[in-house]
């Protein structure tokens, strides 16, 4: 019989829908050894498996038999993705099972602050009474700020307004129609968005972009007596700067369930007064773990069965591309849906992809989702693939279109990506590829380049004065950030200008705000490509 091995702990109702498939043996051990994991999974079709279990190439090379890898959960970054990909494996996962719980977590940590029922309960349990001891604050008439309004946050935001609180929320990657779909007021950064409201509460990936985004600045930016909420990741939030304002007294409180050290977060956060804390536990109800359970099980029954699955991570049985034209195509579009990710500075409404030269003529699904993957990968925590890019673009309530550019005389083929906003604002960027393999970021809004898009890139607008240029290098040679190459474009003498700095490392948030005070700067971005 083949085997269906499950390693981590899943509902048991769905291990008694695994036992029911009478063709296959289900070995249940959840939290295997890794020794042990190693022999169990040497002829194993499936395996069913959450976080503690770390699939690497040497793991996946020792089950030669392995078909379906299935987590039981959104992340599967402790899944070689790539190489069970190439090991022809299907990679699949269970997506927005666990919002509701998450987003009831998150209310049920903001009353136990507010309200201060966890130490009420230990009083009364040690013997004690004391009715005004445990005096609190109402939710109702509160503002409340949402620092991402993706699927957790959207259920936040309803189930706040439910409490007659006024929602508001920064979220640079979604359309504006979504705020108003949920009722909430969009906030323009972090900043604007902390001196709006009296608790502020994250939801967001984490990444270089959002990694210690809740500092310093952004919690002076809090009025007296406010209130932070972190149910999303660890390091969302600098906790060194919160103790620091916990211990002003500035802020009255703080509900954690995700922390920067996990499982041995740092001590005196945990053990602060001020602090309400859990231990990860926002996915951690009966109601999620059944509809996980139920969702793995019938994707792994479908995928068995030789059905489309509904959650797909990979797809392995396309290993390649018949048109050798397209792929470069589509790997320079999702680099420039990276970029714009990075560098957009509204909230859009559209993307929109214009072919020039022979890419008018050819098939251009795949470059389409190369943008989707590239755009959405900065905005979402879960794993984007060519497979399910379109699914979480859909979720940002973006507009993708398509136009082509004819012209009368023979040009080469590029393309040129626009991301839109509502209020007339608008980013380009346009690329083209030599030979079928040279790629090249050739315009950022109608400045002209000719830039290999690999690497850390600054991009920095500045008005065309002499001495620029040299107070850029004094400045970055002041942070030791080495320059590897650096080129500017400009319109016209004495206008704006445009440069593209290709650094070795990453440049710090305070270095980078240190940059913006340079002399003639307009603006200041750091992306990754």
């Amino acid at each position: 019989m083949e085997k269906i091995l499950i390693t981590g702990k899943i509902h048991p109702s769905a291990i008694q829908q695994f036992k029911s498939l009478k063709s296959y043996q289900v070995i249940y051990e959840p939290d295997v050894r890794r020794e042990r994991l190693e022999d169990l999974i040497s002829d194993c079709l499936v395996i069913v498996t959450r976080s503690e279990t770390k699939l690497d190439n040497k793991l996946i090379d020792r089950a030669q038999k392995l078909k379906i890898i299935a987590r039981a959960a959104v992340g599967v970054s402790n899944i070689d993705i790539d190489y069970a990909t190439e090991k022809g494996i299907l990679v699949i996962n269970t997506p927005g099972k666990n919002t509701n719980s998450a987003a009831e977590h998150t209310m049920g940590l903001m009353l136990s602050m507010m309200r201060k029922i966890p130490q009420a309960f230990i009083k009364m349990k040690s013997g004690g009474w004391d009715r005004h001891l445990f005096s609190g604050f109402e939710l109702k008439d509160k503002c409340i700020g949402l620092l991402g309004l993706g699927n957790v946050g959207h259920r936040v935001a309803k189930f706040a307004k439910g409490f007659d609180m006024q929602v508001y929320a920064y979220d640079p990657y979604i359309a504006p129609k979504l705020f108003t779909r949920h009722g909430v007021v969009p906030s323009q950064s972090p900043y604007d968005l902390a001196s709006q409201v009296s608790i502020l509460s994250c939801h967001v990936p984490l990444n270089k972009e959002t990694k210690g985004m809740i500092d310093r600045k952004v919690l002076e930016k809090l009025p007296e007596g406010s209130y932070i909420v972190n149910t999303s990741r660890g390091g969302v939030v600098n906790e060194n700067d919160l103790l620091k304002e916990l211990d002003k007294g500035k802020i009255l409180g703080c509900a954690f369930d995700t922390w920067e050290d996990e499982p041995l977060p740092k001590r005196e956060l945990v053990e602060h007064p001020l602090v309400w804390c859990s231990p990860h536990i926002g996915a951690s109800t009966l109601e999620a773990q059944k509809k996980i359970g139920q969702t793995i099980f019938e994707q792994v029954h479908k995928a068995l069965g030789g059905g489309v699955v509904d959650f797909p991570v990979n797809l392995p049985q396309v290993t390649s591309i018949d048109n050798p034209y397209i792929v470069p195509y589509a790997t320079l579009a999702e680099k420039i849906g990276t970029a714009i990710s990075q560098i957009r500075s509204f909230n859009p409404t559209s993307l929109e992809i214009s072919y020039r030269g022979d890419l008018v003529n050819v098939d251009k699904g795949l470059i389409k989702l190369g943008l989707m993957k590239g755009y959405v990968n900065f905005s979402s925590n879960a794993y984007v693939s060519y497979v399910n890019a379109s699914s979480h673009f859909k979720t940002l309530g973006l507009e993708l279109l398509e136009s082509d550019i004819h012209l009368d005389k023979e040009e080469k083929s590029a393309m040129l990506i626009s991301l839109k906003g509502d209020k007339g604002d608008l980013l380009k960027i346009g690329g083209i590829v030599y030979d079928q393999k040279y790629m090249r970021l050739t315009t950022i809004n109608d400045f002209y380049f000719d830039i290999k898009p690999t690497g850390t890139f600054l991009i920095i607008e500045n008005e065309d004065q002499p001495g620029v240029i040299g107070d850029i290098g004094s400045q970055l040679a002041s942070s030791k950030i080495n320059i590897n190459s650096f080129d500017l474009s400009r319109r016209e003498q004495g206008g704006d200008a445009l440069a593209i700095i290709q650094i070795d490392t990453l440049v710090g948030r305070k270095n980078l705000e240190d940059l913006k005070k340079v002399n003639h700067i307009k603006s200041v971005k750091q992306i990754v490509l």
